[in-house]
């Protein structure tokens, strides 16, 4: 058996996790669930939410904005709708989303403890993303997609009470599934990696649980996920699976944009005016990824550090959906403000710090400083309030539970 599968399955079908990881996997399933409930009316939403409906088939799972599909289906809707805002959270380990690939997996097959088997995919997300390293990146692929897809696998494996070899023919189903390209960011396409990732664990696994036969050494074996990947992370990464609970280190979005941008949004915070000068500092990572210099769309614009800029020293409210529009991009005086502002790299810097000179004053933030439980549920509250309004204390409701299940959830995803 391949030894990274193995870690994988000994992970999934035995580890218990402890109370902090689920306090912080239960705000996420919060958090999800308010930013998959906000992004109903976006376009790409709409469009998956149809083609499912026009397919038709068993009505085994919900989607988000209403309709049983089968499960397959609900999880690629859910997954895209989830990530059309790009709202949800991320995890700088590898700097993917784990939310949005594992949830709607583990909700599509049916899960009794929607908080439990997310938890073990998320981590399993994370883990493979790091053991992978950032050479998928660096060649296009989007590590939300790829890990993503390993993660959804696993959370369904645990939700579905596979067996270990089932779960081995699992993980190789997934790893010759797993795809989505970097190339997608600033169109639909790149919220549809979040739904395609999701899809793949309910798919994977629903092919295993029927005796399915794949080869679970295609993680790490020869033509494997490694090698065709140019995998080139942590090889020990995997080792404290269920020991660490990396899930408590997860960031969460307070900025409707690109989390590349947030370190530099934190710093700007009270700044205001029209500068002469502004420069920002980052890490090369984020280049390729948010520094999209003249955004055209209210979506390009969620991937720029000029125009997000321009934004903040505007007092314009970043935290808000609504302020990333079409007309924001092309607004005349955001956009002689942004082009005062100029873009470095620095990789003394971490993928979570930003240095940002205003008219020679110094600023700085970094994502990582430590944010107890009690803030960070009350600033995921003030978004879910601005994103949910009404509805935001069903939400809040229904995924505090001690126990949550997907049964649960169906209601709420369905209005």
């Amino acid at each position: 058996m391949d030894p990274i599968a193995q870690k994988l399955i000994d992970f999934t079908l035995t580890a218990r996790p402890g109370a902090e990881a689920r306090a912080v996997m239960q705000l996420s399933l919060y958090d999800w669930l308010a930013c998959g409930l906000a992004g109903r009316p976006e376009p790409l939403a709409r469009i998956t939410r149809e083609q499912a409906l026009a397919e038709g088939g068993a009505e085994l799972a919900m989607m988000l904005g209403g309709g049983r599909v089968p499960a397959r289906a609900a999880a690629l809707v859910n997954g895209a709708t989830s990530h059309a805002l790009d709202y949800d959270d991320t995890h700088f380990a590898h700097i993917g989303h784990p939310s949005v690939a594992v949830i709607p997996a583990v909700l599509a097959v049916g899960s009794d403890d929607v908080v439990g088997d997310a938890l073990i995919g998320a981590e399993a997300s994370v883990a493979v993303g790091m053991w992978l390293g950032r050479g998928p990146y660096k060649v296009g692929f989007h590590p939300t997609a790829i890990a993503g897809a390993i993660g959804a696998t696993l959370g369904a494996a645990r939700a579905r009470g596979l067996t270990a070899e089932q779960t081995g023919h699992a993980l190789g189903i997934a790893a010759t599934k797993a795809a989505g390209l970097i190339s997608t960011f600033g169109t639909m396409a790149k919220p549809l990696n979040a739904g395609l990732a999701a899809e793949c664990g309910v798919v994977a696994t629903d092919l295993a649980a029927r005796g399915f036969i794949a080869n679970p050494g295609s993680l790490a074996g020869p033509n494997g996920l490694w090698a065709t990947h140019h995998g080139d992370g942590d090889a020990g990464a995997l080792n404290t699976l269920g020991a660490d609970w990396r899930m408590v280190d997860v960031s969460h979005k307070l900025h409707a944009c690109c989390h590349g941008l947030h370190a530099m949004l934190e710093a700007l915070s009270g700044t205001e005016g029209t500068p002469e000068a502004v420069q920002v500092t980052t890490h090369s990572r984020w280049m390729p990824v948010c520094n999209i210099a003249e955004p055209a769309t209210g979506l390009q614009a969620k991937f720029s550090y000029r125009h997000t800029a321009a934004m903040a020293l505007s007092g314009m409210d970043t935290g808000d959906i609504g302020s990333f529009t079409d007309a924001c991009a092309n607004d005349p005086r955001l956009m002689a403000l942004r082009r005062r502002v100029a873009v470095i790299t620095d990789d003394t810097l971490s993928e979570m710090q930003a240095r940002v000179v205003v008219d020679g004053k110094a600023l700085f933030h970094d994502l990582a400083a430590p944010m107890p439980l009690s803030l960070r549920t009350e600033k995921l509250r003030r978004k879910g309030r601005a994103l949910l309004g009404d509805l935001e204390p069903e939400a809040w409701n229904v995924t505090a539970r001690p126990q949550v299940t997907a049964d649960a959830l169906q209601p709420l995803m369905g209005v």
